[in-house]
């Protein structure tokens, strides 16, 4: 897997276009969940992301303290559905963790996932802080991760 981050200006007019299409493609068609994708938090974020044949198959964001938390955080963490189930995912997480800690030397990060996904976040660190509400009318749960 062909692992890449960047900032907002250094992605390129293609990459820009297929991140954006493989999250429309799993939070907005798969999930029936009708909402502005792009709210201008994209400036202000990392974009990590998978290639393989030319194809972005996996991406998240990183937004910078103070764009959507106190903390710094993740979002929109989506794998290409042809490639669910092969570990790419905690990959992934494992990679934006790393360079969280490593390059912008932060220890704590706030996530906002879909509750379902508790066991799987509970796994990389990633504690509950709070109950499980709804977003979008999908049950989301915020947890915490401190080095």
């Amino acid at each position: 897997m062909n692992w890449k981050i960047k900032k907002f200006n250094e992605l390129n007019i293609e990459e820009i276009y297929k991140i954006l299409a493989l999250r429309n493609e799993v939070f907005i068609v798969e999930q029936e969940c009708p909402y502005l994708d792009c709210d201008d938090k994209d400036l202000n974020s990392y974009h990590l992301f998978s290639k393989e044949n030319g194809e972005i198959v996996s991406y998240l964001r990183i937004l910078e303290k103070g764009v959507s938390y106190d903390e710094i955080s993740i979002g929109r963490v989506a794998v290409k559905k042809s490639y669910r189930g092969k570990g790419i995912s905690r990959k992934m997480m494992q990679n934006a963790i790393e360079f969280i800690e490593n390059n912008l030397s932060e220890d704590t990060i706030k996530i906002q996932p879909q509750a379902y996904l508790l066991d799987f976040y509970s796994s990389l660190g990633f504690k509950a802080v709070s109950e499980e509400y709804l977003e979008d009318n999908i049950p989301h749960i915020d947890m915490i991760y401190k080095k």
